[in-house]
């Protein structure tokens, strides 16, 4: 079906990011793989084409773009063209909008101009060993010290965590120093703030992921995001776009999958015949075509609530849940019609297919999104 969401800027944006992740980041994949990490210099080469940041003001050498939708085609063009690693869509559409919505005059001035010219990394630590999808579980801390603050905790599974230069982290507050949760921005280098392990993930090898640790950090109230109290709120409030970054993920990859499968039922064939032809395949081929088609009217839909402001956390989370599922359906019946080389890592359905899983586990997993959903119906 014919999609009407997109104006004509939008699909001249689309062309230009397309050339560039051609030119620049499909010959890398492998050696991002087998490096555990996106080279920074590609961050920067990719800032310099405005593919970083263009929400923010022009003053700081961003486009002024806050219209979804480019961020929408950008994820689409990384999934279109197996771009590794998740860096634009981590950066643009989930750390982002606390710089831009919570960051004072004199904070923007300090860092989205290294933020948009990809000089500094950027990266949020929500999730912590024992805690996953629970913020409310949060046992970092954050205690008054003068003026400033001290953290003190550890955080996991967090994205761009070996490479981040500015590090959010959401830090619970203590009853006797006002109480509720806040969120600090850390900087690489400052005593007490460690690294720990590059994790070593079943899938999305290329991009970084890390334990980090603060021990006693100092933040000064400059480095403050927002009012100390209401970071759990401030949380919840970008989640939905985070989550509807997902869906956009999780949907131009069903449909890049089932484009994957169908040329390969179209040319393989089995006992004379093209294995498409068979009925069993070409039903299941239909049901996942109109399953996708499905999807990409919904989420079209979110997308354009998104930008009129009507989007809500249950539409974001049933978008979240239900098209990261259908990603991995699509993906695993692409694999399966490849047969023994769909489990062949030189196969690219093997790495798309590994890749995919984790949609339905991060950003909350899809258990949770179903439990956000169900209480929105009063249940």
């Amino acid at each position: 079906m014919k999609r009407t969401i997109f104006e004509p800027e939008h699909e001249q944006f689309r062309e230009a990011v397309r050339a560039f992740l051609i030119k620049e980041a499909v010959p890398h994949s492998e050696e991002w793989e087998e490096a555990g990490m996106v080279d920074r210099g590609f961050w920067r080469r990719a800032a310099a084409q405005g593919l970083v940041g263009f929400a923010a003001p022009e003053e700081f050498g961003g486009g002024g773009l806050r219209d979804f939708r480019f961020n929408a085609v950008l994820n689409e063009e990384v999934v279109r063209t197996g771009t590794v690693g998740d860096g634009f869509s981590l950066t643009n559409d989930i750390v982002l909008p606390y710089f831009l919505d919570l960051a004072d005059e004199a904070q923007q001035k300090r860092w989205l101009p290294d933020i948009v010219s990809g000089e500094r990394t950027i990266a949020v630590s929500m999730s912590e060993p024992g805690t996953g999808s629970d913020l409310r579980a949060i046992k970092t801390t954050a205690r008054r010290e003068g003026s400033g603050w001290r953290i003190t905790g550890s955080k996991t599974f967090v994205t761009s965590g070996m490479q981040a230069d500015l590090v959010i982290v959401a830090a619970r507050i203590p009853e006797d120093d006002g109480g509720g949760f806040g969120l600090f921005v850390v900087e690489d280098g400052q005593p007490g703030f460690e690294r720990g392990r590059k994790l070593s993930k079943i899938g999305r090898k290329a991009q970084d992921t890390a334990e980090l640790f603060f021990q006693n950090v100092e933040v000064q109230p400059e480095n403050v995001l927002g009012e100390p109290g209401k970071g759990l709120r401030y949380l919840m409030a970008n989640l939905a776009q985070e989550r509807l970054s997902m869906a956009v993920v999780a949907v131009a990859s069903a449909e890049y999958a089932l484009d994957l499968a169908l040329s390969y039922a179209k040319e393989r064939r089995a006992f004379g015949s093209p294995i498409g032809s068979f009925q069993a395949n070409r039903f299941t081929l239909a049901e996942l075509s109109t399953k996708v088609q499905i999807a990409r009217v919904f989420l079209d839909r979110c997308l354009d609530a998104h930008g009129n402001g009507e989007l809500t956390a249950a539409d974001a989370a049933g978008a979240k849940f239900w098209t990261t599922e259908l990603e991995f359906e699509a993906l695993d019946t692409c694999l399966q019609l490849h047969g023994g080389y769909g489990y062949m890592e030189e196969y690219e359905v093997a790495r798309r297919w590994r890749d995919s899983r984790v949609q339905q586990i991060y950003g909350g997993t899809n258990q949770i999104m179903r439990e956000i959903v169900g209480r929105s119906l009063g249940l």
